[in-house]
């Protein structure tokens, strides 16, 4: 038990990392850079692979992280707002991984359900910490930056998570179960 508790540690540390490395490597990509989400993808497959639990404090550190680190996202509005989705993301994906059945199509639906509320989270973390920035949050921005801005990084999380939890599921490496 002690293993695999310092196994879903250093594997968070790895996620936090790709976290904040991501995005430059995404950001290079002239037409789509942020757009492909890079910090979403490591904290959706931090909740899948390793908990919820994991998955949430993953998710809540990395935004923060980066923005005291390299000054991007800025911490306000953008890194705080964005902590409090990619809790949502890890820890519901975690969650819902851990309770539906084990078919390959229910990492679909837990996918896309965090997904949804993930992005309810940061809308409405969204009224509060735009405040903050005295930056007006309205329908307009919600919309804008819960899903115009991010088809293209909502396509890749719907292809390319499955695909990862699903090849780790068979290589028997996964450790939320």
């Amino acid at each position: 038990m002690k293993n695999q508790s310092t196994k879903k540690l250093v594997l968070s540390g790895i996620f936090i990392a790709l976290g904040l490395v991501l995005p430059f490597l995404t950001g290079q990509i002239q037409s789509l850079g942020n757009a492909l989400l890079p910090m979403h993808i490591p904290v959706l497959l931090c909740g899948f692979l390793l908990g919820w639990p994991y998955g949430l404090i993953v998710g809540f550190i990395t935004p923060l992280l980066r923005s005291v680190v390299f000054g991007m996202p800025p911490m306000i509005p953008f890194a705080l707002a964005m902590a409090f989705e990619l809790a949502t993301y890890g820890s519901i994906s975690g969650l819902l991984y851990k309770l539906m059945p084990k078919k390959n199509v229910f990492i679909y639906a837990a996918l896309i359900i965090a997904m949804v509320c993930g992005r309810a989270v940061w809308g409405i973390a969204g009224i509060f910490v735009y405040r903050l920035g005295n930056i007006p949050f309205t329908w307009s921005v919600f919309a804008a930056g819960a899903f115009l801005n991010a088809i293209p990084g909502i396509v890749l999380q719907i292809v390319l998570i499955p695909v990862i939890v699903a090849a780790i599921k068979r290589a028997g490496l996964l450790l939320n179960e």
